[in-house]
């Protein structure tokens, strides 16, 4: 069973990653955990910090209750509230589970402070090993037949292989394969073919539907994005952190991919494992 983390400041933004989580728990039996954060600081009174964890029961007591036809049987809505630094509580309590990932919205406000206005997603995606599939407030998704696998010469780019291929299987989507490279040599096509055949070779086995394509260019992130929006896709896959031709560094390109990426995107953290 898994359990899907959903960050939540009571925002109707935030609620994007609460909509979000549904659609993906339509297919598999699981648990859908939101997660509050009080902020620890010194300028709050004892009597202020009860005010504001009343304020997120309530409110989520409102959304328990806004949301429970929408909830499909084989799923349960939970809650929880914590107190800490945002990111480092989201990120505990995803942790604190075998099979879990973290849906959430890239922005949204609460009447406390600021929540997901870029800084915090991204630091939740660079702290964790744990799948993130992160929704832009203004996107409306009602389905997923399409996602787009981007693959560099790096090892660490097909890790993402496995929790995608799942989500492919969830939906029956077909997963387009692309390979994608700012050096256009012989050595480096060479390598991108052999991985990309590894990858085709691993959805074949999964009974999953599969096509391929080759991006060559210096703006990989537009490329990928402009890609993704000529196919209609539904989901763009992504490794947080990928070295060498690829160049997705951490700080650069992921934060560009989740600021202009008109869909939602999965990050992975590399792990020191080989799937292939």
């Amino acid at each position: 069973m898994y359990h899907i983390i959903v960050p939540i400041d009571f925002s109707k933004e935030s609620l994007k990653g609460l909509d979000l989580a549904i659609l993906l728990s339509c297919k598999k039996e699981c648990i859908i955990q939101m997660v509050y954060v009080q902020k620890k600081s010194l300028d709050y009174s004892p009597g202020s910090k009860e005010e504001e964890y009343k304020f997120a029961e309530k409110e989520f007591k409102e959304i328990e209750e806004n949301y429970k036809d929408k909830i499909p049987d084989q799923v349960e809505l939970k809650y929880i509230i914590k107190s800490g630094r945002i990111y480092r509580e989201i990120v505990n309590q995803v942790e604190s589970f075998k099979d879990s990932f973290i849906v959430t919205s890239t922005h949204g406000a609460s009447g406390f402070e600021k929540f997901f206005i870029g800084s915090n997603a991204f630091k939740i995606i660079s702290a964790t090993s744990k799948p993130v599939v992160t929704i832009r407030e203004n996107i409306l998704l009602t389905k997923i037949s399409k996602i787009v696998l981007p693959i560099d010469i790096s090892a660490d780019s097909r890790q993402k292989l496995t929790f995608t291929a799942e989500i492919a299987k969830w939906f029956n989507a077909e997963i387009h394969v692309v390979t994608i490279t700012s050096l256009n040599t012989d050595d480096i096509n060479k390598k991108l073919s052999a991985y990309s055949n590894q990858v085709c070779e691993y959805l074949k086995n999964q009974g999953i539907k599969y096509s391929t394509a080759s991006i060559v260019g210096y703006n990989l992130t537009d490329l990928i994005i402009d890609y993704s929006e000529n196919i209609k896709a539904d989901l763009i896959s992504i490794m947080s952190e990928q070295a060498a031709d690829g160049k997705f560094i951490m700080g650069t390109a992921v934060q560009q991919m989740l600021n202009k990426a008109s869909l939602p995107v999965l990050s992975i953290n590399p792990k020191e494992l080989h799937i292939l």
